[in-house]
């Protein structure tokens, strides 16, 4: 007869089987027998946020600079809910999260319990799948299940809902591996249709104006992913750009490389995207932010879609091909196929490409990202190239919250690897880098990592310097202070006739002060004649640190696609502004 354990050991036995190694969680009543069992497993550390909200970032932090899944702890109620901003960040983004949430016991589901809520029924529209755990014999299917639901597919977040009871009730436990040919996309590995290669191979051919257009799905797809791209890339001699979320899967100082596009992409992506014969959509989902007004966008070209969720295939923009399926799976076959069909490609196309590149070159001639610089006054973005320029030589990752500094972060920070930007793109929220940096300097120890931050951003989750200096995390909060809320600033000057309301931050802490009462280092810069040194100082120090740069208060983020407007009408600056539509206004 199998031997009988209770469910909070089963939970861990379930989590020693993953080869989980931290989890992030807080404490509460309906979750105590899971703690009571944490003390028996010392090869799984939990990590104490203080925050449901910043143990969930922090969750998507570790996984998305591991690849491995994050694993969330939280109790029943308010824990709960405190942690579906991080389950909706996670779902839009794609990270794979295990969430464990205590629930009242059973008996008591339904009556309006202390800390009681429908936890699965508040989560189902930000999870991929969620369960609510009403025999403790069918836990560990549950967990492992959830493991692989969470990493399968397009990954994402997960919630397993344990009454209390369930928890101390005793069962059986039992493990049954998932097949490496199963994760691909959950089920069965993926089945490429050889007619499809050929076809992707004739339209590359046939193209004269091609680009290649990649999202996060290629880091998703793993470090392969990313070297494949590389691969065909070289192969065929096309230009790339790259979403927020997929900058490091290609380097971002390569020739090739157009930077970002989007709404504040490079005018020579943006261009590019709009004027291109083909369209190669690698692992991104055509998002607003891309697409711009979606009847204008790119109106002559041909598009490919790859991605391995089918559903995100012809959502928003109709296809001319599409092929479900892991993007490295997928570029494996076709870089082995287009090799055999066209050995000298790059040479043989380049009189037919060459026209599209000197409009390229013609296009990157504006210098989209130049800025006016100052000698008195630190604007943001020589802040960011400082940064940049102070840490390439490391392994450097980097966080952001959102807002202004995000895109000048993305702007102006080259990645070259994947898995080294961590930042909220679909979700967009505020008090993601902080938290986030705190996962990612659990996964990578050794390793620097900055979050790129703005002062409005950085006091949404303020409380998890705590965290980091609790578990000594040498963590860089390097927050580019404007003293308002940036971005929202900027729409109200640009849409809403200069009318501020609410976006100046009064009684800001002293930001210095702040980071020496938690226990850490604290730093401010106010003229660019004493950022380096004072950067530098921040990347030498192996404590958290907090650093305060106090740049221009009216710096607007440009290049910018005004709202309603397709990708070939951007604004590369103030003399470009216009007036924006209503109609335009409420696409923002």
């Amino acid at each position: 007869m199998p031997k009988l354990i209770s469910g909070a050991e089963i939970v861990f036995k379930a989590l020693e089987d993953q080869n989980v190694e931290f989890i992030f969680g807080y404490p509460g009543g309906a979750v105590l027998p899971i703690y009571d069992e944490l003390h028996n497993h010392k090869s799984i550390k939990h990590i104490l946020a203080r925050h449901e909200q910043g143990a969930g970032h922090a969750a998507e932090g570790y996984a998305r600079s591991s690849g491995k899944p994050g694993v969330l702890l939280v109790t029943s109620g308010p824990g709960a809910t405190n942690a579906v901003t991080a389950l909706t960040d996670a779902y839009m983004d794609s990270v794979p999260l295990v969430c464990i949430s205590g629930q009242v016991p059973t008996h008591l589901i339904g009556t309006d319990a202390f800390q009681e809520c429908d936890t699965t029924g508040i989560t189902r529209p930000c999870t991929k799948h969620n369960w609510l755990v009403k025999d403790v014999n069918d836990l560990s299917d549950i967990m492992h299940r959830a493991f692989e639901i969470a990493t399968t597919g397009r990954p994402g977040p997960v919630l397993i809902d344990i009454p209390k009871d369930i928890q101390f009730n005793k069962g059986t436990y039992k493990f049954k591996k998932i097949k490496s040919s199963q994760k691909l996309n959950g089920s069965k590995s993926n089945k490429i249709n050889p007619k499809d290669i050929d076809k992707f191979i004739e339209m590359m051919q046939n193209s004269s104006k091609p680009i290649f257009y990649t999202g996060g799905g290629v880091i998703n797809s793993g470090p392969k992913a990313s070297k494949l791209l590389r691969e065909l890339v070289s192969l065929t001699g096309f230009p790339i750009t790259s979403t927020l979320q997929g900058l490091g899967s290609y380097p971002g100082d390569d020739p090739q490389f157009l930077g970002m596009l989007g709404m504040h992409g490079t005018y020579e992506a943006n261009n590019a995207m709009h004027d291109c014969d083909l369209m190669i959509n690698i692992g991104a989902r055509f998002d607003d932010r891309i697409t711009g007004k979606i009847d204008e966008f790119s109106p002559k070209s041909k598009k490919i879609h790859i991605d391995i969720d089918p559903s995100s295939i012809g959502k928003n923009v109709d296809v001319d091909l599409a092929i479900t399926s892991d993007v490295s799976d997928l570029l494996d076959k076709l870089i082995i196929r287009f090799k055999i069909k066209n050995k000298n490609f790059i040479n043989s196309n380049k009189q037919k490409t060459s026209k599209w590149w000197s409009q390229i070159d013609k296009w990157r001639e504006k210098k989209s990202l130049n800025f006016i610089n100052s000698s008195k006054t630190i604007k943001p973005q020589y802040a960011v190239q400082r940064l940049y320029e102070l840490t390439k030589e490391q392994d450097t990752f980097i966080t952001t919250e959102v807002g202004q500094h995000q895109m000048w972060a993305a702007q102006h920070y080259k990645f070259n690897k994947p898995n080294r930007w961590m930042t909220s793109g679909g979700l967009g929220t505020m008090g993601y880098g902080l938290p986030a940096a705190i996962g990612v300097q659990i996964a990578h120890p050794k390793k620097l990592v900055v979050d790129i931050a703005g002062e409005a951003s950085i006091l949404m989750n303020m409380q998890e310097m705590s965290t980091a200096v609790q578990y000594r995390l040498p963590i860089k909060i390097f927050i580019l202070n404007n003293e308002y809320m940036g971005m929202v600033r900027q729409w109200q000057e640009l849409l809403h006739d200069k009318n501020y309301s609410e976006s100046y931050t009064e009684a800001l802490p002293d930001f210095v002060k702040l980071a020496e009462a938690y226990g850490a280092i604290g730093i401010r810069a106010k003229t660019p004649n004493e950022l380096d040194e004072k950067i530098k100082e921040m990347i030498n120090s192996d404590k958290p640190v907090i650093f305060d740069c106090v740049v221009d208060k009216q710096e607007n983020c440009y290049p910018m696609i005004p709202s309603g407007k397709p990708h070939n009408q951007m604004l590369l600056g103030p003399e470009d502004e216009k007036d924006v539509s209503d109609e335009g206004k409420t696409l923002v």
